[in-house]
């Protein structure tokens, strides 16, 4: 019997949805067994992570809230994902982001939330975007490897937040915790009315439709994707590579860091060490498993929100370590990312057949 690989010449109609079931069914039952490993009742854990994440009212609302962020950082690395730029930046964007609309809310907390609220998105917007130039020009001008320069950019930005809420920005009256002063109620994204979520939702909404928009029905977003095949090809067609590969890193800054401005003012409703939960290198995750689509990012952000909400209600009903969230994230995206190469592949099993004459030799 022997195995044999053909490449398939027509898409497999509904094979990717069944291979993405399917790997999330794999990857949760591999979770089963690692919580089974720990002396863990693995079903009944099992269920109090759909319950804690999917399972009422208030689940779905705390998972949307946590989807928020994620979205945002992940449609930004989906944008330069798209070109092949491979920015792993996303944590230190969000992270300047915050820093930016704090910025602006402890130099101008008198103005009224119609001016306050705007200018933190300018300057949250403008400091993610700027920190994320930085790789952009250096891999024009100098091809310095972005991922390198992306995720070091990462630690420098987090720590520069940690500095200012440790030193010049403590709150002096926080007991010695590290954090900045209560924002004033002008400067934190109200709720929906009747609902315990927050207007950050429609910054995703809005974000998104622009992005599906720029991306699909404009000359630019052609070439962005046109450029994506490599810059030689891109330059034999004229086409400005350098200026693209800028422009896409400012707009991934942008969007993280709104993701870090409204993490801060809609949650926290302050500048601290905490609002730093690695949505950044999450959204790596989720930007590949909806295939960089700015529609699909939306479920895929959903669902792992969902996922650090429900090991958030096994910590509580089990005492899981919190590392366990990390694996289970990295089990998903491993049997995501393997079962795709069923819808690339047809897998034969083809019996020999044994040749005349060789039988009874």
């Amino acid at each position: 019997m022997r195995v044999r690989l053909t490449r398939r010449q027509e898409s497999w109609k509904w094979g990717s949805c069944l291979v993405f079931l399917g790997a999330v069914a794999f990857s949760l039952g591999l979770s089963a067994l690692l919580l089974a490993a720990q002396g863990k009742p693995p079903l009944e854990a099992l269920r109090g992570f759909f319950q804690g994440a999917f399972g009422s009212g208030y689940a779905l609302t705390d998972t949307l809230r946590k989807a928020v962020p994620l979205y945002l950082c992940s449609l930004g690395v989906a944008v330069t994902f798209r070109m092949r730029v491979w920015n792993i930046g996303a944590e230190g964007q969000y992270a300047l982001g915050a820093v930016g609309a704090t910025w602006a809310v402890l130099t101008f907390s008198a103005l009224p939330m119609v001016l306050l609220l705007p200018l933190m998105f300018i300057c949250g917007g403008i400091a993610g975007g700027l920190w994320a130039l930085v790789p952009g020009l250096l891999k024009a001008r100098l091809q310095l490897n972005e991922i390198i320069s992306t995720l070091m950019l990462n630690y420098i930005g987090i720590l520069l937040l940690e500095y200012l809420v440790y030193g010049p920005w403590k709150d002096p009256a926080s007991f010695g915790f590290p954090m900045t002063e209560q924002f004033p109620a002008a400067a934190v994204i109200p709720r929906i009315p009747g609902t315990k979520l927050h207007w950050g939702l429609a910054v995703c909404l809005l974000a998104g439709a622009a992005v599906w928009i720029w991306l699909t029905r404009t000359r630019l977003g052609y070439e962005l994707r046109a450029s994506g095949s490599g810059p030689r090809a891109s330059r034999y067609a004229r086409m400005p590579y350098g200026f693209l590969v800028c422009l896409v890193m400012a707009i991934c800054g942008a969007l993280a860091g709104w993701a870090g401005l409204v993490e801060t003012s809609a949650s926290a409703g302050r500048l601290q060490p905490s609002i730093m939960a690695g949505y950044g290198y999450t959204a790596i995750v989720v930007a590949w498993l909806a295939r960089l689509n700015p529609l699909t990012i939306a479920v895929a952000a959903f669902l792992l929100a969902g996922l650090r909400v429900g090991v958030e209600n096994i910590q509580l009903m089990h005492q899981v370590p919190a590392a366990f969230g990390d694996i289970m994230e990295g089990l998903i995206l491993l049997s995501v990312l393997a079962g795709q190469f069923f819808t690339t592949y047809k897998v034969r099993l083809r019996r020999e057949t044994p040749v005349p004459g060789e039988e009874g030799a």
